[in-house]
């Protein structure tokens, strides 16, 4: 659980190397912030942390991700900066993903969706991240992990690498690094092959064998790359009370249904490490040490004390928690983060048939029985609807909307049957049949929330 607000004091600076300047006024825009609020915003900017370790205690999904951003735009650009956070039970999207696609939203609005640790109901956050890449389900038995570079260092399976190394020095030896720069663990007996120990690609159990266990994933990862700097940031199921609950999360009712620009999450099984995530945080941060020439004393500190920051030559790190929220910059991200116009307004154009055609990658699907008459094309463009057409098979006409465009689809009071019914105009029959269905293929959003819920009509 994490500390009172403020219950977090400032060490003593041991080995500053040089004089502690006032950082430019481009990195800081809130005056009267708490002491650590004020000690991590002038630490992270500073132009002598050329390393940065951090460690969050905070579990919010919204606030993690807005400080990996903060320090994406305010640390040096010749710094690297390692940050390790766990979340609350979230499903975090990519940038460019369609969520109707990737999750099944009905479920993520269940009370129960997920539990913590101790067997406990919670929720599940629906967050869009900004970077690209795949879906990932979050809990607290995952460490989420994040490098941030300069770009000219940039190497997609450099610090895949380094995570992989500090598995293996906990004995964890089935760990690799695989061909789409994931983390996954071998299975099954050891193969006959000789293996160098310091190959992070290969272990004593990867076969090629067309019989061999399917590795399963326990680390997946996603890049955002600037001018100047850029971010790897990668999961670790490590001990995760949901992995079982994962299935049902990211399986979408109506992925069938549409057809989608965008990028499409590859689906792997996966499997639980089996650490406790502080030993694993300690292990990373002890590699990431090692791989960056920071004293191992520096290390030490901070797996040994969970207050403050401290700081060594050219080096800065320790635990954060909530009170950095105060800098205006990680505010803002949160708001924006947290936004319906962000999680569903963001999301790539889409068309959603109540006939899908068949394509290279799908088959035709049955359409749905109370729709055997009248066929639905809906188009969707940044959340609001482009187009709306239907087709009418026993006369072969076709029927446009047209007093549909612009309605966000995720808007907390959608009622499908009464805008069928009420602004389209359409008979009662045909408003229900059609209305019902949408309800179940596009459930409105819950109000405050990023989660859907499912709506009979």
């Amino acid at each position: 659980m994490a500390p009172s607000r403020g219950a977090l004091l400032l060490l003593p600076l041991r080995a500053w190397s040089a004089p502690v300047r006032t950082p430019p006024k481009h990195t800081l825009y809130i005056k009267k912030l708490s002491s650590l609020a004020t000690a991590f915003a002038a630490a992270a900017t500073h132009p002598s942390s050329y390393r940065q370790i951090y460690v969050s205690r905070s579990l919010d999904p919204y606030l993690n991700l807005s400080i990996e951003h903060f320090l994406l735009q305010k640390s040096p650009a010749n710094s690297t900066v390692l940050f390790l956070f766990r979340n609350r039970p979230c499903v975090v999207i990519g940038r460019n993903q369609n969520p109707w696609v990737e999750v099944n939203l009905a479920a993520l609005g269940r009370h129960g969706a997920a539990v913590d640790e101790n067997g406990r109901a919670e929720g599940i956050d629906l967050v869009r991240r900004r970077s690209g890449g795949g879906t990932v389900f979050h809990d607290t038995g995952n460490v989420n992990y994040s490098v941030i570079c300069p770009s000219r260092d940039f190497q997609r399976d450099k610090h895949a690498e380094m995570v992989v190394s500090a598995l293996r020095g906990l004995g964890v030896d089935r760990a690799r690094v695989n061909e789409r720069h994931d983390i996954v663990m071998d299975e099954g007996p050891a193969v006959e092959n000789e293996t160098d120990p310091a190959n992070l690609h290969q272990t004593s159990y990867t076969s090629k064998s067309p019989a061999a266990e399917t590795p399963r994933k326990v680390s997946g990862s996603a890049y955002k790359l600037t001018r100047e700097r850029s971010l790897h940031h990668g999961t670790c199921l490590l001990s995760s009370p949901n992995l079982q609950r994962i299935y049902e999360i990211l399986d979408s009712q109506v992925r069938a249904y549409i057809r989608a620009r965008g990028v499409e999450s590859v689906r792997s099984p996966v499997r639980n490490v089996g650490l406790e995530p502080h030993v694993f945080v300690a292990s990373v941060v002890n590699e990431f040490c090692r791989m960056y020439g920071i004293h191992a004393d520096a290390a030490s500190e901070i797996n040994e004390s969970s207050q403050g920051l401290h700081h060594g030559e050219g080096f800065v790190g320790g635990y954060i928690d909530h009170d950095v929220e105060e800098i205006e910059e990680i505010n803002k991200g949160m708001a924006e983060l947290k936004s319906a116009d962000w999680i569903y307004g963001q999301t790539p154009q889409f068309t959603l048939y109540s006939h899908p055609p068949a394509t290279e990658a799908t088959t035709a699907q049955s359409p749905p029985s109370q729709l055997e008459q009248t066929q639905l094309e809906l188009t969707v463009r940044s959340g609001a609807i482009s187009e709306f057409t239907l087709l009418h098979r026993s006369s072969s006409s076709r029927q446009t909307l047209s007093q549909l465009n612009n309605l966000k689809i995720y808007d907390t009071s959608l009622n499908w049957t009464g805008l069928l019914l009420n602004r389209a105009g359409l008979h009662t029959t045909r408003s229900h049949d059609l209305g019902g269905w949408l309800s179940r293929v596009l459930p409105p959003r819950l109000a405050g929330t990023g989660t859907m819920h499912l709506r009979i009509e």
